[in-house]
């Protein structure tokens, strides 16, 4: 349906994470995401490290130009045949710049794609936040921009996951048995107990398992970052193989379900820390790719538009139906940030 002031949505705005395409680029942009988190300086250079591990380059703003590209050729092809314009939470391009651009092109009321499928508040809800406080930093003239929907139930995201992990799986000898084990970033128990995030991921890995013929899977999560005595989702993706080699499983396939490119979280935390455990135990370990350019999932991201753009069928499968296009005032709380807290509680994400 159109916004509330009745004029056509005349954009596309995608908005990410972002991440370092330099070495010079990794320090201040962990300064950005660490901003007013109190996080120790030596944390942040040990963090850094894992970028630096790869040239000091974060995969994640060229997987954005590559999704950009296919979908304005979806878009050009399919229609609705939107400019698209990308802005990122915590580096270059920045969502101030891309709003202010948008301004000064004349766009008036644009939808914003997140890279992000589910329901949390570092997911959706700060997005939110950031995409009104870059409006509100460009000022007079910015335009409206209202968020799609999550989509970790949307038939196309299963799909191409599905698919991706199809092709994983026959990387495996067929002769012995395989166990996937599904990865998302973990957060802090406080936060999932306040969203809907834990239960939208088990579904879709439900849903991409019933889809790939898999019978035997689990849910675990990778990335945490926090002080060792608050709880965070578990089990640890590292903590779950040692079990996994307990009971004599010796090949396992890993999908990021919980992340939509290959940012540095699934190169470092999977393709190094869990690889070389794998190893180290004697599993045969596999990742799936993760749905980036997949043309399903391209296709769902020009879906999604049209449900808002030419009031399209609103797509959905499971258990739980669509998510509405707006989100309620108390969803996704943001997190309790006390004045006095342990320095190294706090996060550090990679992307």
């Amino acid at each position: 349906m159109p916004p509330e002031n009745n004029a056509p949505y005349d954009a596309l705005l995608v908005v990410s994470f972002g991440g370092p395409e330099r070495s010079d680029d990794v320090v201040p942009f962990l300064e950005n995401v660490a901003q007013g988190r109190n996080i120790p300086r030596e944390r942040l250079l040990a963090v850094a490290e894992h970028y630096y591990h790869f040239g000091g380059v974060s995969p994640i703003n060229q997987q954005c130009r590559e999704l950009i590209a296919a979908l304005r050729r979806e878009l050009a092809e399919h229609g609705p045949d939107l400019p698209i314009y990308w802005g990122n939470r915590n580096w270059r391009p920045f969502l101030r710049d891309a709003i202010g651009q948008m301004r000064d092109d004349g766009i008036r009321n644009a939808l914003a794609f997140v890279t992000s499928a589910y329901s949390s508040y570092s997911g959706c809800r700060q997005y939110r936040e950031n995409i009104a406080a870059a409006r509100a930093a460009v000022g007079e003239g910015a335009p409206r921009i209202e968020k799609l929907r999550v989509f970790y139930n949307h038939p196309r995201f299963i799909e191409s996951s599905a698919d991706r992990l199809r092709r994983a799986l026959v990387k495996l000898p067929a002769a012995k048995p395989s166990y996937v084990v599904f990865t998302a970033h973990s957060i802090p128990l406080s936060l999932a107990q306040a969203s809907d995030y834990e239960r939208q991921l088990e579904e879709t890995c439900r849903l991409v398992a019933e889809a790939s013929g898999v019978e035997h899977w689990k849910l675990v999560f990778q990335s945490r970052s926090g002080a060792p005595g608050q709880p965070w989702l578990e089990p640890d993706i590292l903590e779950y193989l040692e079990r996994l080699h307990e009971i004599g499983v010796k090949q396992v396939a890993v999908a990021p379900i919980g992340f939509l490119s290959d940012n540095m979280e699934v190169l470092y935390d999977l393709d190094i820390e869990a690889k070389d455990l794998a190893l180290e135990l004697g599993i045969t370990l596999v990742r799936a790719n993760t749905v980036g350019t997949h043309p399903a999932f391209i296709r769902m991201i020009r879906e999604l538009i049209a449900e808002r753009v030419l009031d399209a069928p609103r797509l959905a499968i499971g258990k739980y139906g669509p998510r509405q296009d707006i989100c309620a005032a108390d969803c996704c709380p943001a997190p309790l940030r006390p004045s006095i807290r342990p320095a190294m509680s706090q996060p550090v994400a990679k992307r």
